[in-house]
């Protein structure tokens, strides 16, 4: 599943086709939103929380959108081949003169009143990424709401986004790998949970700005560990049917 980083630059790049224009099609390929028309306000911008994405419209309106799995937003010009999104796989298509955005595969899709977008993300905690996480209140939150999740596994509460929003299973297992953590130890036996979430965020920062997640561990099952040579292991957090991978060296994160 897309994490935080990811979410991030694809609101950028809505935000540079779609942002300050009105849309001449807009096309919601959804049950619940099939009737609504989103063509004349203005899009103010997009932004992302966590996983999620909101586009507003100055008329008061925000699209969410969120992508599990499959889901990706693109950007073609207006009127070539690739902007027709004629794929049984498009779920949205927002277009201007100039650039459409299509959303393919996407996992979540409601249009509300800007005002009411608390009822769609309101259970979520602080957003990694946002500007008030560190330092400040967003990281003082999630360090609150990590305090009540005792024993259980780090790893399971770094992916519980309403700890803190936004961290997948890549940045939980390259920030415990960082940190040099088992990835199931108890949460409440961290000594720096707030030194491990930082870490996370600028893990994602700097993908953010590169474009490329950081990769010592995650995905490289018996390839050897990056400091000791180890052959990376992967194990599972949480119980089926949510249950994820995560990647670790059996050497350099030891079990306590």
């Amino acid at each position: 599943m897309p994490e935080g980083d990811v979410l991030r630059r694809t609101a950028s790049r809505l935000d540079a086709a779609l942002a300050g224009r009105a849309l001449q099609r807009a096309d919601l390929r959804w049950p619940s939103a099939a009737g609504v028309d989103l063509r004349g306000p203005l899009v103010l911008g997009t932004v992302a929380y966590g996983k999620h994405l909101l586009t507003r419209f100055d008329d008061g309106r925000t699209l969410h959108t969120h992508l599990r799995m499959d889901g990706s937003w693109r950007i073609a010009r207006t009127g070539s081949p690739d902007a027709s999104a004629r794929s049984s796989r498009v779920r949205a298509v927002l277009a201007n003169e100039t650039w459409s955005a299509i959303g393919t595969l996407l996992g979540m899709l409601d249009v509300v009143r800007t005002r009411d977008e608390r009822t769609l993300i309101g259970h979520l905690g602080p957003d990694v990424l946002g500007d008030d996480f560190a330092p400040g209140a967003g990281l003082d939150e999630a360090l609150r709401r990590w305090s009540l999740r005792g024993s259980t596994p780090v790893g399971e509460v770094l992916l519980d986004q309403t700890v803190a929003a936004g961290i997948g299973t890549i940045y939980t297992a390259e920030s415990l790998f960082a940190q040099r953590i088992w990835p199931w130890t108890p949460a409440d036996a961290v000594v720096e949970p707030g030194r491990l979430l930082l870490v996370a965020r600028v893990l994602m920062q700097r993908s953010v700005a590169s474009g490329r997640p950081p990769g010592r561990v995650h995905g490289r099952l018996r390839e050897p560990c990056p400091r000791c040579g180890t052959p990376i292991a992967v194990g599972m957090a949480r119980r089926p049917p949510m249950e994820r991978p995560i990647f670790y060296c059996p050497t350099c994160q030891l079990s306590p």
